[in-house]
């Protein structure tokens, strides 16, 4: 199947970015900067990524809640018109659909963010378990997300905005005009750790608004961002990737995510008993930060070993930290090992090399 392009595709190109096929489309990876430099600058000025590969389904009328609440493990009943949500899908046998957000747009109304290499699958799946006076409809392909992130993205996006951004709290949103396009929804919901925006753009307005945001954005040292940035962001503060650090076979109580399963509201959604009881029992493994001593960097699949080189557990994602300048990685570690502090071996293949258990997230801000 041939990779999409998104809206800004031409635009990408154009500035030179290095360009990947990932998640089904065509994506940048870094522009005519390093992956470092863009990284760099997303923490101290701003940058703007293009997400529109992510998916998005709207899910309304009188039984829209009830379809939520079945099919997701956080409590949306607790989400205000403006609020929006973390929280994930879990299947039948204890593993991870996806993780996504929930936007509620209205008292009836709802939208999901979903992960676009999951696309279709999300969309089965929630069609699947749709047994509710609900309608779902995807909008994935009339839809383009800007990711304006860093510290000086609100001083920026506040001159292209009569709303009043400093009124946005985190994961919260609110929907009004962006360089002249009425109906943007404008979110808090930022993966990177240095604050910022996302904008959800119908696709033949995303030029106009990507255009306005460069011009007005040469102020703040604005410069674009890519896939490569976005990934060593979202590491530095412990979010999980689907697909690397979270699927299928791993559950919301070993990667963490204790904080977005609800036990206490009563949707029985898939999984619900033996999540509980996972949590009231332990489980025999969790994902683990650590950090690396050396310059070597641990990749996803390499095996974790105890001092005494018995295999305790597996990588899921590692990188070189740029605002830390050390290698990092998180991994699914055996529960006897995940003291912070607790010194571990990364199997390189003809190396072991030392690393150490650290308590999330690296970067603290």
């Amino acid at each position: 199947m041939e990779n999409k392009k998104t809206p800004l595709y031409n635009k990408h190109v154009e500035l030179g970015a290095k360009m990947v096929p990932f998640a089904g489309y065509i994506m940048p990876v870094h522009y005519q900067t390093t992956i470092q430099e863009e990284h760099e600058n997303v923490r101290k000025n701003v940058g703007v990524f293009d997400v529109s590969h992510m998916g998005e389904f709207i899910v309304e009328g009188p039984g829209a809640l009830d379809m939520i609440q079945h099919i997701t493990t956080n409590d949306a009943s607790k989400l205000k018109q403006g609020a929006a949500q973390y929280t994930c899908m879990p299947n039948e046998t204890g593993g991870i659909v996806d993780d996504l957000i929930v936007y509620r747009l209205a008292d009836d109304k709802f939208m999901m963010v979903v992960n676009a290499s999951n696309l279709e699958k999300d969309w089965k799946w929630v069609n699947d378990h749709n047994k509710f006076d609900a309608k779902v409809t995807d909008e994935s392909d009339k839809m383009g997300i800007l990711a304006v992130q860093g510290p000086k993205a609100i001083d920026l996006l506040q001159k292209l905005t009569s709303v009043d951004l400093s009124a946005i709290k985190f994961y919260h949103f609110t929907i009004g005009d962006v360089a002249g396009v009425e109906g943007i929804i404008i979110s808090a919901t930022g993966y990177t750790g240095s604050g910022g925006f996302e904008l959800y753009i119908p696709n033949e307005k995303m030029e106009q608004i990507w255009d306005a945001l460069f011009e007005k954005g040469k102020e703040y040292g604005i410069l674009p961002a890519g896939l490569g940035a976005r990934d060593t962001l979202r590491l530095e503060m412990g979010y999980c990737l689907y697909g690397n650090d979270i699927d299928e076979t791993t559950s919301p109580i070993e990667a963490g995510l204790k904080w977005i399963t609800k036990f206490k509201k009563e949707a029985e959604y898939p999984s619900k008993q033996l999540f509980i009881k996972q949590f009231k029992e332990g489980v025999k493994r969790k994902l683990t930060g650590f950090k690396m001593e050396g310059k070597r960097i641990p990749r996803h699949g390499y095996k974790v070993l105890n001092k005494e080189g018995e295999e305790i557990g597996v990588v899921t994602s590692g990188t070189f930290a740029p605002s830390l300048d050390i290698p990092v990685g998180m991994a699914y570690i055996d529960t006897d090992y995940i003291e912070p502090g607790t010194e571990i071996l990364i199997d390189f293949g003809r190396k072991k090399m030392e690393g150490e258990v650290v308590k999330l997230p690296f970067y603290k801000g």
